[in-house]
């Protein structure tokens, strides 16, 4: 199954038989003390320099969020939506749990951009999915619903079925939907990446769904984290993911060392590539 989605000059393919797709996190303040304050006092240059750094380190989409507590979001969205597809060529994936926010953010996204997220609970269906058909976008559906998140492969995939029957009532394709096992830290439940990577293989093996993560999540609390979330991405690539929400100035490096591994990059070309322009943005010292 293959999810398309644009901008005004560049399409790009999310598919199992493709290169692995990277969504730049970074435009978003959760977490984020120095985008939180950029929002805040209006300095766009930041915003701007960020979205234009991480396609240069190889994200393919921007994911783009702007939920600060006491900022208007439905005002907001527009305005950053517009900065960023001006400052990059790249797909957006437009992040809110508020629909008027996505409403008002969809207005402004060129191409067809990508929707996060709906999951399985009923306000969000009700009230996303009407804006995603409306504007023809793709969207990412995580696997929870009204009672919280499935512990089981096996519930998490009743959920994706729930979300995948509801996206064709809606007139969404299948192939518009991505679905999100979501990741939980392993540092309070040894099992939770396990609980993950089988759900990631029984989705692909049983709806042939495109699979979104946002890794960074499973090493919470633990030390060195990139190393963990390295290592839990190689798995979830292997087990059939085939995009992630994650940080490009991090981890492109090992994405493509991933994707060569696995056939995905003929004679390594992308991964030549990467290496070749991160060498000449970090000369050695003479």
């Amino acid at each position: 199954m293959k999810t398309i989605v644009s901008s005004a000059a560049k399409t790009v393919t999310i598919d199992a038989d493709g290169a692995f797709v990277i969504i730049g996190e970074k435009i978003n303040p959760t977490g984020r003390k120095k985008m939180a304050e950029a929002l805040q006092t209006g300095d766009l240059d930041y915003v701007r320099n960020l979205a234009v750094e991480q396609v240069k380190m190889g994200a393919d989409l921007l994911d783009v969020n702007v939920g600060v507590a006491g900022l208007d979001d439905v005002a907001l969205m527009p305005e950053i939506v517009r900065l960023v597809a001006e400052a990059v060529d790249v797909p957006l994936c437009l992040d809110s749990p508020n629909p008027r926010a996505l409403e008002a953010g969809l207005a402004f996204a060129p191409g067809k951009p990508l929707v996060n997220s709906i999951s399985g609970e009923e306000s969000r269906l009700q009230n996303i999915l009407p804006l995603v058909k409306a504007r023809g976008a793709a969207v990412i559906g995580l696997l929870m619903d009204d009672e919280g998140i499935p512990p089981t492969p096996e519930g998490r995939l009743r959920v994706a079925e729930k979300i995948m029957e509801r996206a064709a009532q809606a007139g969404v394709p299948a192939e518009d939907v991505i679905i999100d096992p979501l990741v939980m830290a392993v540092g309070s439940d040894s099992q939770a990446g396990l609980v993950t990577l089988r759900t990631i293989e029984l989705v692909r093996r049983e709806l042939g769904a495109n699979i979104n993560l946002g890794a960074s999540n499973v090493s919470f609390g633990l030390p060195d984290r990139p190393t963990v979330n390295m290592a839990f991405l190689a798995l979830a690539m292997g087990a059939g993911a085939t995009c992630a929400i994650t940080d490009p100035m991090k981890y492109t490096g090992f994405i493509r060392a991933a994707d060569l591994l696995l056939g995905r990059d003929d004679y390594g070309m992308r991964y030549i590539r990467y290496f070749r322009m991160v060498q000449a943005l970090n000369p050695p010292p003479k």
